[in-house]
């Protein structure tokens, strides 16, 4: 399953960083790609979207559902 995600506040690649090293450390075995031009997150290989967005929002951003 893949899980999208638009992260307004993402804005450089400090963030993608973070953004990826929260989301890996919270679901291991996901993969995360996000585009910092369309504030866009794609979370692969979990369907658990709770533990994704509460690990976004834990490293201090706001996700919102693509």
């Amino acid at each position: 399953m893949t899980l999208q995600y638009q992260v307004p506040d993402m804005t450089c690649g400090h963030c993608v960083k973070t953004i990826t090293g929260a989301v890996t450390a919270a679901v291991p075995g996901a993969t995360v790609e996000a585009d910092v031009a369309s504030h866009r997150v794609t979370v692969s290989g979990t369907n658990d979207h709770t533990a994704v967005e509460a690990a976004i929002r834990d490293a201090g951003y706001s996700p919102i559902t693509a």
